[in-house]
């Protein structure tokens, strides 16, 4: 036996192991503290022995509780960022997909875990409005953003021959960071990312828009994109998306959605995302509101074609040696990644497991809790409601008798009070130049009476923060 190999016995007893402290850490998820107490000097002191020369055999696991419980717990009280809560039947997915341990590149490396993904992908576009449309899963919304971007840089501006032309791309001024990375990434330059101004409601203004392109196509520049928001990260504004493919229609660009936060909410609300259908390439993340384990984001597009334009560069050992339309596939034609994990597996079992409409029913749920925090902060009047809970983050600070000069020190240190209680943890956002706190409903474990505990802890860590 190879000195890596162990007995189909020897694994069932360690993978029980890992099961038994899976299950314990599912039964005391809600009561446990959400921020650890752990020290960034404890926790580096945890693995400053390094890997081991002689291995510990089956004592490696007792490492295990330890590095767990120096975690943040995603209990139904976790609303910061946008990240999801972990569905369960998605982390068996993993496992299997850890077993199996497949390379998801093309259909002769993997058949059922390719054709799987393509029928994972093929119903997750017709769930969120967008039919037809093909594509892939990634590691996230920052990795498929770059590549919708490098599909319309291709399209329009093609350098993967000769290098990068200049040309100009257009986005909300609340676009998300992994954008202008894109635009740098691919050469054009973060200067060539025009931020378009936002109305009252945080979305992308279609005037200012269209002034911007008229600009830089009247001083000879070559406008390539207009990248709008799904869901941006700081309010869940939805920028106006039919206007917005409206126009990159009339001028001639590719139309990208950033739908990372909030696209996969289509399918609960297609009511606010009327065009997302329209655009030519859109990201989401399933490991956001599709509450599936990281990593697991998605790229959408309705042209494969412009795909393989972009990203289709193959060596002679690679190379199909079959016509055969599936058996011929290879997802490394359509990405920029070659090996790539079984990460449609998961979703693809959570799904089958609780049918499409009990995550319809948990987005509404996220999006009713928004509304009821929204309605509790109104209601009090120590509270101050900062934007409105378009889709399901909400931003408001803690007011009281505090002076305009006073509001973002004390909410700044607020916010880390509060997160040190443990009961709660939230985030934060900057609005207008205004600290913000923001709680952000992408938990499927949440309830009303944790939407209430919110505001409960928020004002208790408030009165002991001013006693101090």
């Amino acid at each position: 036996m190879s000195s890596l190999e162990l007995s189909p016995a020897h694994f069932r007893r360690l993978a029980d192991r890992v099961s038994t402290l899976a299950e314990e850490w599912l039964e005391e998820l809600d009561t446990r503290r959400i921020a650890p107490d752990i020290t960034g000097a404890a926790s580096e002191a945890m693995f400053s022995e390094g890997l081991p020369e002689q291995g510990l055999g089956d004592a490696s696991l007792e490492a295990l509780k330890p590095l767990m419980e120096g975690t943040r717990a995603g209990n139904a009280r976790f609303l910061a960022y946008v990240f999801g809560s972990g569905e369960p039947v998605g982390v068996l997915g993993d496992y299997v997909a850890s077993v199996v341990n497949q390379n998801v590149t093309a259909w002769r490396s993997s058949p059922t875990v390719v054709s799987l993904e393509r029928s994972v992908v093929r119903s997750l576009a017709s769930a969120v409005g967008c039919p037809g449309f093909t594509g892939s899963f990634t590691g996230g919304g920052s990795s498929a953003n770059m590549m919708g971007l490098a599909m319309a840089r291709e399209a329009l501006a093609p350098a993967n021959e000769d290098g990068a032309p200049s040309g100009v791309m257009y986005a909300s001024a609340e676009v998300h960071m992994s954008i202008p990375k894109a635009v740098a990434l691919l050469g054009l330059g973060r200067k060539n990312l025009r931020l378009i101004p936002t109305d009252a409601q945080w979305r992308m203004r279609p005037d200012a828009l269209v002034k911007a392109i008229e600009e830089d196509r009247a001083a000879g520049r070559r406008p390539i994109a207009v990248i709008a928001t799904a869901g941006t990260v700081n309010t869940g504004a939805v920028d106006p998306l039919r206007d917005v493919a409206r126009i990159a229609r009339e001028y001639g660009l590719w139309m990208h959605v950033d739908g990372a936060y909030g696209a996969l909410a289509a399918m609960a609300h297609p009511e606010k995302f009327e065009g997302l259908g329209e655009a030519d390439s859109l990201s989401m993340d399933a490991h956001k509101w599709l509450y599936q384990p990281a990593d697991c984001g998605v790229l959408l597009f309705r042209d494969a074609k412009a795909a393989r334009r972009a990203f289709s560069f193959t060596g002679d050992y690679a190379r199909s040696l079959t016509a055969d339309a599936v058996e011929g596939f290879a997802f490394f034609d359509e990405s920029m990644e070659l090996s790539r994990r079984a990460r449609a597996l998961k979703v693809w079992l959570s799904v089958r497991f609780h049918g499409l409409a009990a995550f319809r029913e948990a987005i509404r749920r996220d999006v009713s809790n928004a509304k009821r925090l929204e309605e509790l902060v109104r209601g009090t009047p120590a509270l101050e409601l900062l934007a409105p809970a378009t889709l399901s983050a909400v931003c408001f600070r803690y007011r009281a008798e505090l002076g305009d000069g006073q509001l973002d020190d004390f909410n700044t240190r607020l916010l880390a009070h509060i997160n040190r209680r443990g009961r709660v943890y939230i985030s934060n956002a900057t609005l207008e130049g205004h600290f913000s706190l923001r709680a952000c409903f992408v938990n499927h474990r949440t309830t009303p009476q944790d939407v209430a505990t919110v505001v409960q802890e928020v004002l208790a860590a408030a009165e002991e923060l001013k006693s101090l």
